[in-house]
């Protein structure tokens, strides 16, 4: 499958789709219940390397893309937003199951790879940034014409948009400045997407088992109707072929 189309349309993400639409309604409620719980679902649920080594909390590679800072509910707003722009287009083109498998596969890789940097060892690490950078990727490789408005002001192509996030993620990844946000988890995010999507790059969608016996049923049907018409053209053949002897004997 190519999963390259290319189109110069202006696009703000469509009618909303079924998977985004989960997501985003399992972020808010998640949201509500840490206001109204507390530190322990943070501490259960976000990822916290320590506790993934020692408590075994490894469910926390999944959970911790659907937490937010509850003290900033625009980390939560803006997540949601790009997710809605980005990510419909995306569900509605590769389908529901594609998407929330990459969305899902992005997500912890970009939770991987914050487990792997040492000075997060007792950091918690909550919000589905790395995940949406992913889809950030995608919806760039995909769309790569699609006009986007940075800043809701300069309007530049999807692919050189996400080129730009991409190289601000990265250097101030390489910055020693502390600024609470993981750029880490960010690259993580797309990494993981680009290996995906180069890796099914061309490969045939798989034909659904049903789909695939109905196929083989008419496969074996036309063949059984090819060879009998064969055999009454052979006959038909045979039988004209004696009548022209048997006219040419009493000639």
């Amino acid at each position: 499958m190519n999963y390259r189309y290319r189109t110069s349309s202006i696009s703000f993400g469509g009618p909303l789709t079924p998977v985004v639409r989960n997501i985003i309604l399992t972020c808010v409620a998640v949201y509500v219940i840490q206001l109204v719980a507390g530190n322990p679902i943070s501490r259960y649920f976000s990822l916290i390397p320590a506790l993934v080594i020692h408590e075994f909390y490894f469910w926390q590679f999944f959970t911790y893309m659907f937490l937010h800072d509850r003290g900033g509910i625009f980390h939560l707003l803006f997540n949601m937003l790009s997710l809605f722009m980005f990510g419909c287009e995306l569900e509605r083109y590769w389908g529901r199951r594609r998407f929330f498998q990459y969305y899902c596969l992005t997500g912890i890789g970009a939770g991987l790879c914050v487990f792997f940097i040492p000075s997060n060892y007792l950091t918690s690490t909550l919000g589905a940034s790395g995940a949406i950078y992913g889809v950030l990727l995608a919806y760039g490789l995909t769309f790569p014409d699609r006009i986007l408005y940075m800043y809701m002001l300069f309007p530049l192509q999807a692919k050189y948009f996400v080129m730009i996030i991409g190289g601000i993620a990265f250097l101030t990844a390489l910055s020693s400045s502390n600024t609470g946000i993981s750029n880490a988890a960010h690259l993580g995010g797309m990494a993981f997407g680009y290996v995906y999507l180069k890796t099914i790059k061309g490969k045939k969608p798989r034909t659904h088992a049903g789909s695939s016996l109905v196929s083989r049923v008419k496969d074996a049907y036309f063949h059984w109707k090819l060879r009998r018409a064969r055999k009454k053209f052979a006959v038909y053949l045979n039988k004209k072929e004696r009548q022209r002897d048997k006219n040419e004997t009493i000639h």
